[in-house]
């Protein structure tokens, strides 16, 4: 489990096996959790959540985009040598 980024309790992260999938990125705080999906350019759409509030899901979300760099290297990187065939990240 990839830890890209660690601030205070919240944790963002992705696995293994994410990597047949778009990428995203998981993001937790003790017993929530969300996922967001990171498009093309700097797009960044909710894709799951359970039990963040919409406020936090906006901060969470600028976190986001502020790292997106580095979330999507780091992503790219682990997940290099997978075959992602039928999946685009548009």
């Amino acid at each position: 489990m990839p830890t890209v980024l660690r601030i205070g309790s919240i944790i963002f992260f992705f696995t293994s096996y994410d990597c047949f999938e778009p990428c995203h990125i998981h993001i937790v705080d003790g017993r929530k959790e969300c996922k967001y999906w990171l498009k093309e350019g700097e797009i960044v759409l909710l894709a799951d959540n359970n039990g963040f509030s919409k406020v936090e899901l906006l901060k969470l979300r600028r976190i986001v985009i502020e790292n997106i760099q580095l979330i999507k290297k780091s992503w790219d990187e682990h997940c290099k040598h997978t075959n992602k065939k039928g999946y685009k990240n548009k």
